[in-house]
């Protein structure tokens, strides 16, 4: 059977051959109702566009760059699965390079990605902290889970000040009065976000968050089993703490663990809430981790839209903030009546 062509495509429908190219390549000025006469027509005959020739016509490749520091992947694989989702209803590819953080090898990428006629690039990293600009190239270009330090620049990033609200306020509803913030580096973006939402929590509620209950450390179970030691010497319980915000998954587990150690329960003597979702850690936790899932696909789906509309002409700068979600687990269980 003879492979179904653009005429055939152009006769089922009912339009010219360059309105079927227009809608199949989603340009001009088409009626919606044309533009899905178009579509079901393909679909019927089981038509494929060549991709040679879609890019000859379009003057695209239909490649887009994804450009990260996370060597690991814990951040980047669950933004790739979101860009691809959203890239594959149009068929476009995408070129994954890692940096590995080192700003030369960076710089190669993206030399190599504009010789490979990439439409444009999105550029990962594995923390929110604003980083140099990839500089102005002659593609679009939309940062995801990072930020550039020009204005002009799009960026895509989690609502960490949100995130630090639902997980405090959480704790709060579950009748938590005394709540305690073991995080990480000062320094972080991230950290001083998450705090930031934490107060806002816990002064609705009428309450505080005293220096000494705030911990700042590194991303680490180690560090948090150190804080969990600290924050018992300190006093849980009856006066003392009676819940702790982590701020990642990784510390939570520590802090956990460290508890359970001192001979602290979770959640009977303290609860504790997450951030991150990552389920190796939040499920693997004694008990189970309560924590906010920044959706890290959903930034990666939102970026290539972001990505396409610029492709398309259309721009818009700064930083847009997608919320998260509150996963509640055995962690944070509300104290029983007369606990």
């Amino acid at each position: 059977m003879a492979r179904p062509t653009v005429s055939d495509v152009a006769r089922r429908a009912g339009v010219s051959r360059g309105t079927v190219s227009k809608a199949l390549n989603d340009t001009g000025q088409l009626s919606p109702e044309t533009r899905h006469r178009v579509h079901a027509a393909a679909a019927e005959l089981g038509f494929a566009p060549n991709p040679q020739a879609r890019s000859l016509t379009s003057g695209r490749t239909f490649t887009v760059g994804l450009l990260t520091s996370d060597s690991i992947g814990r951040f980047s694989i669950p933004m790739l699965q979101g860009v691809e989702d959203a890239l594959g209803a149009d068929s476009i590819s995408v070129l994954l390079c890692d940096a590995r953080g080192d700003i030369e090898r960076e710089r190669k990428y993206v030399r190599t990605l504009l010789t490979q006629r990439v439409d444009g690039i999105i550029v990962t990293a594995k923390k929110t902290d604003v980083r140099s600009s990839i500089g102005s190239l002659p593609v679009p270009v939309v940062y995801a889970y990072a930020q550039s330090d020009q204005p002009e620049d799009r960026a895509v990033l989690p609502d960490d000040v949100e995130a630090g609200r639902l997980a405090v306020g959480h704790l709060v509803a579950g009748g938590r009065r005394r709540v305690a913030y073991v995080t990480g580096p000062a320094t972080a973006l991230a950290v001083r976000h998450r705090e930031e939402g934490a107060r806002v929590a816990l002064e609705r509620a009428g309450l505080g968050l005293p220096a000494a209950a705030v911990r700042y450390g590194e991303w680490s179970e180690e560090w948090g089993r150190e804080a969990a030691a600290a924050l018992t010497a300190a006093g849980v319980g009856a006066g003392g703490i009676d819940a702790v915000f982590c701020g990642s998954d990784q510390i939570g587990r520590g802090v956990a663990d460290g508890l359970r150690d001192l001979g602290v329960m979770v959640p009977d003597d303290v609860a504790l809430v997450g951030v991150d979702n990552w389920r190796p850690m939040a499920a693997s936790c004694r008990p189970p981790l309560t924590t906010v899932d920044l959706g890290l696909e959903e930034i990666g789906r939102v970026a290539a839209q972001e990505l396409l509309a610029r492709i398309a002409g259309r721009t818009a700068s700064g930083g847009r903030l997608l919320p998260g979600r509150l996963i509640v687990r055995e962690s944070s269980r509300p104290r029983s009546a007369g606990a």
